[in-house]
């Protein structure tokens, strides 16, 4: 009786102890005003570090505002050169706010960098079919997965290049269904644009 008495007092002092550990949304918050102040201030070595400090706690930040840090930390990231652990951020933000173009910008020509290093690979393969066939095939999962985020920020920010680059990978995967129907596609997804987000 006496140990499970001390055992669950212990396990009690370890909840508070933890509980008292962990910081309140008031500081999480806090820490998120230093992170925007020093991005605004171009200090980026100091950005990366209380980004990254403040990543275990971003639940404890309001909907908008942990949306408007994840998709400060994909850029954080992507401008040291760290696009995939930019990816995953800004993928976040593309789910929680499917209208920001700006984020399927970002998406798209990041995941063009894959396409382009899986074209690399295509152009210097072997004579392999089996190899050659696997390269393909993930070539054109890489290129399903890049367009609809280039559309997307084509159809809200039209760009010429971007406008290339998305024909040129449909023909690319021989997809004439696609690309004959892109005006369509086009003119629909930029019914609903969204170019700033908002913490409230």
């Amino acid at each position: 009786m006496l140990k499970k008495t001390l055992l669950v007092l212990f396990l009690s002092f370890m909840g508070l102890a933890v509980y008292a550990q962990s910081p309140s949304a008031e500081s999480v918050y806090n820490q998120y005003l230093d992170f925007n102040l020093a991005r605004l201030q171009g200090e980026q070595d100091k950005v990366l570090e209380l980004g990254e400090n403040l990543l275990p706690n971003a639940d404890k930040l309001p909907e908008k505002a942990r949306i408007n840090f994840y998709f400060a930390v994909g850029k954080m990231y992507e401008d040291n050169d760290q696009h995939s652990k930019a990816l995953p951020y800004y993928e976040k933000v593309a789910i929680a706010v499917p209208d920001y173009y700006v984020v399927h910008r970002a998406l798209g020509y990041l995941y063009l960098e894959n396409i382009k290093e899986l074209e690399g690979k295509l152009d210097t393969s072997s004579n392999h079919k089996t190899a050659d066939g696997q390269l393909t095939i993930a070539y054109s999962n890489a290129v399903k997965k890049a367009l609809p985020h280039l559309e997307k920020a084509q159809a809200c920010d039209p760009s010429d290049e971007t406008l290339e680059i998305i024909k040129t990978l449909y023909k690319k995967i021989k997809d004439e269904k696609g690309l004959n129907s892109l005006d369509s596609r086009l003119k629909e997804l930029s019914k609903n644009c969204i170019d700033i987000l908002s913490d409230r």
